[in-house]
């Protein structure tokens, strides 16, 4: 890593701040540290980190409220790493526009992958990149036409409906981020739209049986479990 990312850990119980700022700083990483809401906007501020990981029950805010403050004027990416485990957290955090959630207890592969994840879609996009460039977005044996509204599995047509393509489609823009099941209904069905997810999961049924190999077991359409869906990215 010829450039160090500078990731701010957001952190008040010193042993866990520890921990990730050593798996950072192993891992080639600049890590910095902030107990509290008000020192971490102020380190935000002053020194332009690359990411920023984010514990929210913080002493003097909740974490949330950093998030919703953030996202305000800025798109700089948010891991957030929390105890709270319930799918309402999860699904308010991403939502909010946090790029990913990871629940504590957790391995450091994991939060090494994450982070990796959530920069390079700031530094690179490259599932958008391709998209802009070539009208592609191809992961594996799996391509997204978006000029021929088609989804191609070792270059044959899989034969998606219009709303399963839509479906798909915009996972592809946002490949390897985990898109909350409201946002895809608003986004595809609009503002006014129900938050009933029963036409969702059905259409995703539907697009598994035709991309996947084992739809028990998918290679790229990943489901956060009472959160939304995912769409691998190509490494």
């Amino acid at each position: 890593m010829n450039i160090r990312e500078k990731v701010l850990v957001i952190e008040d119980e010193k042993s866990i701040a520890r921990f990730i700022s050593t798996v950072l700083s192993g891992n080639g990483y600049e890590a910095m540290q902030a107990r509290t809401g008000a020192e971490a906007m102020s380190m935000i501020s002053s020194h332009c980190p690359d990411l920023v990981i984010l514990d929210l029950g913080l002493p003097d805010m909740d974490g949330l409220d950093i998030l919703r403050q953030l996202r305000s004027w800025s798109s700089l990416p948010v891991v957030v790493v929390s105890a709270r485990s319930h799918e309402k957290d999860k699904v308010t955090a991403l939502d909010l526009g946090a790029d990913d959630y990871l629940t504590k207890p957790f391995g450091t592969d994991e939060l090494l992958a994450r982070v990796r994840t959530a920069i390079r879609h700031t530094r690179t996009s490259s599932g958008n990149d391709e998209i802009a460039q070539k009208g592609t977005y191809t992961v594996g044996e799996l391509t997204i036409d978006y000029n021929k509204h088609q989804v191609l599995k070792n270059g044959q047509n899989v034969r998606l409906t219009l709303s399963e393509f839509r479906i798909v489609a915009l996972l592809g823009k946002y490949a390897g981020k985990v898109l909350t099941y409201d946002f895809i209904i608003k986004e595809l069905w609009g503002p006014r739209a129900g938050g009933d997810n029963q036409i969702l999961r059905v259409n995703m049924a539907n697009i598994r049986r035709k991309i996947e190999k084992n739809p028990a077991e998918p290679e790229y359409l990943f489901t956060e479990v009472g959160v939304g869906y995912r769409l691998a990215e190509e490494v």
